[in-house]
């Protein structure tokens, strides 16, 4: 393709509105358009770029017996209905009516309409196991998109459903599908990828993984240790905290704390540290407006996904009116009001010689024993893991907090779609059973955008072969002069019919506009037909990584370029 005949124009000054490199140069590039919010329009750049990824999707999915099907963007809310999630998600999902006044919905993930596709075909236990994916349009109606492709209301996924008569079969299915994302990350060019220990969310299930790139840009903050190979998203891990007990308890006291509100203003008043003391955080169902009291360490943050979890609920911070006979800044755990949701994290078990609020304006505890003062608490994990934390598997205070992209998922639903669309199949002694399933998710232009996120330099992105919108940019300087035409011509004609896929610029520019379109194009392997070079007879060829440079003879420069497309 000629580079003059390329729709779309690239440009040397940064866009205001863009935050990471990705969407900068994507922008500045000629690779896309915004058209709403979230929503973007790919030029042919990016559209080649995605049009590979999703090769290598596909042929990765036909590897491990997958079936490519496609589901529809809007479907009935009746399919959601069935399924529960029609009212249990928020406005995330994008909720019309058609010109009948039947209720639709357009599809963020299509776990209902899967179940649909295949719920009679799989009635008996001799169909399993098998799955089935698609490479669809999706809309989710994200309340903050951010970043470019990175986080967008519309976007194009791969997303694999899989279908078992046990537990055993989904997970020996579940770690073939892992490695060949593996593969995937490895063949884009991204294979310091790393799986972490995810919350399921929406989805459902017991078991899930993200697979993250890590990268400072990162919306996602991942618990790592360094001790041993945890992993796991920050939503998802656990809090551990070694719990000290001082050999005697103090008596409970009430002390006298006027217009101090924060734990830090009350350790500082008490000459007592946060970890010697109880917080209350308070939050109100969504659904209702009721309250729930939660206690945690003053030194640790409620993990709101765990909270949501374990409440099966939604919830928002808390607006604490009279009528509530709570007391904020002063709110503790001993003398509480009835009929108020209370919990207590892990991190206060066993502890004793705490301060707290003494549900009393103006006055607050010392000494607060939680064996003895609150003998009936119940305790779980609702706080956020912490740098230089306990790891939940070696126990060593090791845990480092990074930001990473997710640029995959995969998800052990067991029967929640199957049991409540009521899909069942007859086993080996005729009973009725309902399979379960897995979900394996890769957003494809977050993919793009992450590959851009580790493969850039300050010119633009540098785009592995595997993915590169084409595989040789063929410049040539001075294109005004007869003999510079005439052989680049002809090797332009010569790399197409070997197969080579290029784009070749012949305008008539100043060779710094030309390089620098070239870098913004980020293709792998440029080479440069000048009147200088052509003097010596030679062409430049050189990687957009800056690793390789050489000049070939004329005649040599076609089975060069060629063969560097090809290597393995």
């Amino acid at each position: 393709m000629k580079l003059d005949k390329l729709v779309g124009n690239r440009f040397r000054e940064r866009p205001s509105d863009c935050v990471v490199d990705s969407h900068v140069y994507m922008i500045r590039g000629g690779y896309m358009k915004q058209v709403a919010n979230g929503i973007f329009s790919s030029y042919t750049p990016l559209k080649r770029v995605t049009r590979k990824i999703e090769g290598i999707l596909r042929q990765e999915m036909d590897a491990i017996d997958g079936q490519e099907v496609l589901f529809p963007v809007a479907m009935p809310a009746a399919l959601w209905q069935e399924s529960g999630r029609y009212d249990s998600i928020g406005k995330e999902l994008l909720r019309f009516s058609d010109r009948n006044g039947t209720p639709m919905v357009l599809g963020m993930t299509h776990e209902e309409a899967a179940v649909q596709l295949v719920r009679e075909y799989g009635q008996s236990y001799l169909k399993y196991p098998f799955m089935i994916y698609q490479i669809q349009t999706k809309f989710r109606d994200e309340a903050r998109p951010r970043a470019g492709l990175i986080r967008v209301r519309e976007f194009t996924m791969k997303d694999a459903y899989s279908f078992h008569s046990d537990q055993e079969d989904l997970q020996d299915y579940y770690n073939r599908c892992h490695r060949a994302y593996e593969r995937i990350y490895a063949r884009v060019g991204l294979p310091q990828v790393i799986s972490v220990a995810s919350d399921s969310g929406m989805m459902g299930g017991a078991v899930s993984h993200e697979f993250m790139l890590l990268t400072p840009v990162g919306e996602d903050s991942i618990a790592l240790c360094a001790e041993c190979d945890y992993r796991a998203n920050l939503e998802a891990a656990a809090c551990l905290t070694h719990h000290r007990r001082d050999p005697v308890s103090q008596p409970l006291t009430k002390v006298y704390t006027p217009d101090i509100h924060t734990i830090e203003d009350v350790c500082a008043f008490l000459h007592s540290s946060p970890e010697d003391s109880c917080k209350a955080v308070v939050y109100q169902r969504s659904a209702d407006d009721s309250y729930v009291l939660l206690f945690l360490r003053g030194d640790l943050e409620v993990n709101e996904t765990k909270l949501t979890n374990y409440l099966g609920c939604d919830v928002h911070p808390a607006v604490i009116t009279g009528e509530s006979s709570l007391h904020p800044g002063y709110i503790g755990p001993v003398g509480l009001p009835e009929n108020i949701t209370v919990l207590y994290d892990r991190s206060l078990e066993g502890r004793n010689n705490l301060s707290c609020g003494a549900n009393e304006a103006l006055y607050h505890y010392t000494g607060l024993d939680m064996a003895r003062d609150v003998p009936n608490a119940q305790y779980h994990d609702y706080a956020k893991i912490q740098e230089g934390g306990v790891c939940p598997r070696c126990g060593k205070a090791a845990i480092t907090i990074s930001r990473g992209i997710e640029v995959g998922n995969i998800f052990q639903l067991g029967t929640k779609y199957t049991k409540a669309m009521g899909m069942t199949y007859l086993d080996k002694e005729g009973e009725s059973r309902y399979p379960v399933m897995g979900c394996y998710g890769i957003g494809v232009g977050r993919l793009a955008a992450a590959i851009c996120e580790a493969h850039h330099d300050e010119n633009g992105p540098i785009w592995p072969l595997a993915v590169a919108p084409w595989q040789v940019h063929l410049c040539a300087v001075r294109a005004d002069d007869p003999q510079v035409r005439e052989y680049a011509d002809r090797l332009y004609r010569q790399l197409e019919s070997d197969g080579v896929e290029v784009i070749y610029d012949d305008r008539q520019v100043s060779a710094g506009v030309m390089f620098s379109d070239a870098d913004l194009l980020g293709v792998p392997f440029r080479a440069i037909v000048s009147p200088r070079n052509l003097k010596q007879n030679q062409v430049e060829i050189l990687s957009r990584d800056k690793t390789f440079r050489t000049a070939v003879p004329l005649d040599a420069a076609a089975q060069m370029l060629a063969g560097l497309v090809r290597q393995p």
